[in-house]
């Protein structure tokens, strides 16, 4: 059993304050009506919610949302993750109509589509991936896709049910740095996650994957794992902050200065990666337009 970091009342206090480059604007403006109200008229799930993202209100606000398909409850339990974690109740399979439908009246030029886990299902919802990116390509055959998936547990049948479909970039995220791994995502494996992006990539998709930094990871960790994404054919790399969604979430280890994310930026540029983005506030999906 793995535990979380024990930490005082003074440390807690001191966590609460966030520096200043990370304070944001609340969600407000025509827009963001607009993408509110197609969300629950479709009963639709957002990564965005779920996920208490620091960039809803700018990207709702802009008409973009992430959306989450096969429900909102996980069956992983990640010590960063705000998503709901249990048992999940059946998948809808009327979801992927729904989204393609909400996709079309957003306008939306860039769609990002994410899941939960579905570890319980044979494929791991693959299928309703597949479908789900058909039927947005039917309704809006000019809507470029990028498909945030999970593992599969290494599945690769499912992998490849998702990936023929062709979207634009195929994300699959590494989280964290190798050492901290079974503490951050105890149920996924590194190499596994690597693999994924191997065989991706050999498939001859755009790659894309994601760390957050701030957890206690060091600097040559992240170069290592900079190294080991672009040895297994990583094209895009995204980096921001952790910030802890609950008390009962890992802790904020350290606040990264905007600075130290402008230097992974250069090093990642020079190291190889088509793309950085690097920022506290950056998150997977975030201006992921750019990354096509």
């Amino acid at each position: 059993m793995i535990k979380l970091p024990v930490i005082n009342q003074q440390e807690k206090q001191a966590r609460k304050r966030k520096p200043d480059w990370l304070k944001v604007k609340l969600p407000i403006g025509e827009n963001y009506r607009k993408v509110r109200s197609l969300v629950d008229e479709y009963k639709l799930h957002t990564i965005c919610e779920s996920g208490n993202c620091p960039n809803m209100g700018e990207c709702w606000g802009a008409g973009t949302a992430t959306f989450m398909i096969l429900g909102n409850v996980c069956t992983r339990a990640c010590s960063f993750c705000a998503v709901a974690t249990g048992r999940p109740p059946e998948y809808d399979e009327d979801e992927p109509r729904r989204v393609a439908e909400a996709v079309k009246l957003m306008g939306v030029k860039h769609c990002v589509l994410t899941s939960v886990n579905r570890d319980e299902l044979k494929d791991g919802g693959a299928e309703i991936w597949a479908e789900t990116i058909r039927q947005v390509r039917q309704l809006s055959p000019e809507t470029t896709m990028e498909t945030l998936i999970p593992d599969f547990k290494a599945r690769w049948d499912a992998l490849y049910t998702v990936i023929t479909e062709k979207p634009e970039v195929v994300s699959h995220n590494m989280e964290t740095v190798k050492r901290l791994y079974r503490l951050v995502r105890p149920q996924a494996k590194y190499e596994r996650s690597l693999e994924q992006t191997k065989r991706t990539k050999e498939f001859g998709c755009r790659t894309k994957s994601g760390i957050m930094l701030g957890l206690g990871e060091k600097k040559e960790e992240v170069l290592e794992i900079m190294d080991d994404l672009l040895e297994n054919g990583c094209d895009v790399l995204t980096l921001g902050q952790y910030l802890q969604p609950t008390r009962h979430h890992l802790p904020v280890a350290e606040f990264i200065h905007p600075d130290i994310f402008d230097e992974y930026r250069e090093i990642g540029m020079e190291k190889g990666f088509d793309f950085v983005e690097s920022g506290p506030l950056v998150r997977s999906s975030y201006h992921a337009e750019r990354h096509i």
